[in-house]
């Protein structure tokens, strides 16, 4: 098969898969039904092929953000316990669907300890996306040492209460509920040593998994504006809409396959990944917010009013964004950046 040839079954396995995303659009069972085949399938980051999975991380989100919202923490779960020498744990007797639940609250938190059985988990887990959907999930937990540690939990079993979502009020994500967890010595397999999951490469590629998705849902806004403007002859001030953000895309484009290639080539371990992500994940947040902001000057407030797909694409994205801490990540970049250069490796 020809490099061309190549491409062109690539593709072509690109638009079936956006096609099913369409078709999951608004289905939560739908959605992870996508991401358990996806689990079997498509490949991890740092095995050879890491910019085929985070094209289609941006193709899943370019058609549906709340669809790749929920697929992404599956795969990088499934990632997570690969990097942790744990697959047999998804493929052996936990397979189905899993989360991530790594977020830390006010006045909440997990403990893990050990009982007559191993490990179990203790607490409270907020900002749960899907728990109520989901089979499994890795859980972090404070342990007694003072670090924290990754633990694969049945979120079915004896010790596991999941809040309803019935405080989620929000206009973005709406299919993607977030809700407490409650754990009550739930049985638990760790994932790691302590302090692993933070260190670990695969934390850093993680990372810049979400920025692909961000990128994906930038591009779907940016191809209703690129519509508009075929639908009628663009004036100057669309014709400079459209050249910021073909400018900002290729800009994120360009940054994430770099990314990609560093990663497959052992140039993305350690601090160097941190910096990498921190620097991808400003590049992609960045060009997403450019085009909400293009798509909200260039198309006014009609296709927000009454084109519900592209309504839905910016409250989606407006929230997933929220991932990113804006100036507060801006900043600890910045203090990568100096610290390197004190330890005489300046990146400029």
């Amino acid at each position: 098969m020809t490099l061309q040839e190549e491409k062109l079954a690539h593709d072509g396995l690109l638009q079936e898969l956006a096609d099913r995303t369409a078709a999951a659009r608004g289905s939560v069972p739908d959605a992870l039904s996508l991401a358990a085949d996806l689990g079997t399938t498509a490949p991890l980051p740092g095995t050879g092929r890491t910019p085929d999975i985070w094209r289609i991380l941006s193709t899943l989100a370019a058609t549906d953000l709340s669809v790749a919202r929920a697929v992404e923490p599956h795969l990088d779960a499934l990632a997570i316990l690969d990097q942790a020498g744990l697959s047999h744990l998804h493929r052996a007797g936990a397979a189905g669907t899993w989360g991530v639940f790594a977020a830390e609250g006010p006045g909440v938190a997990v403990s893990a300890s050990t009982g007559p059985d191993g490990w179990i988990l203790t607490g409270t887990k907020p900002w749960c996306s899907l728990a109520d959907h989901l089979d499994h999930a890795i859980i972090t937990a404070h342990v007694g040492d003072g670090g924290r540690r990754a633990f694969a939990v049945d979120l079915r079993a004896a010790g596991v209460v999941v809040d309803p979502p019935d405080a989620w009020v929000s206009r973005g994500l709406t299919m993607v509920t977030s809700c407490s967890v409650h754990l009550d010595g739930a049985a638990a397999t760790p994932v790691g040593g302590t302090d692993w999951y933070l260190h670990r490469d695969g934390f850093a590629w993680g990372g810049i998994g979400v920025a692909a998705c961000w990128l994906g849902g930038a591009l779907g806004i940016a191809r209703t504006m690129l519509a508009a403007a075929g639908r009628r002859t663009p004036d100057q001030v669309a014709l400079l809409h459209l050249g910021r953000v073909d400018a900002a895309l290729h800009e994120a484009r360009t940054v994430l396959g770099d990314a990609a290639d560093a990663v497959d080539a052992g140039r993305a371990s350690g601090q160097d990944g941190a910096l990498l992500a921190a620097r991808v994940r400003s590049s992609a947040f960045r060009c997403a917010e450019l085009v909400l902001d293009a798509a909200a000057h260039g198309l006014g407030p009609a296709p927000l009013a009454f084109d519900e797909t592209h309504a839905a694409r910016v409250a989606d994205l407006t929230l997933y964004l929220r991932q990113h801490h804006a100036e507060r990540d801006d900043a600890a970049l910045g203090d990568r950046v100096l610290a390197r250069s004190a330890e005489g490796n300046p990146e400029w």
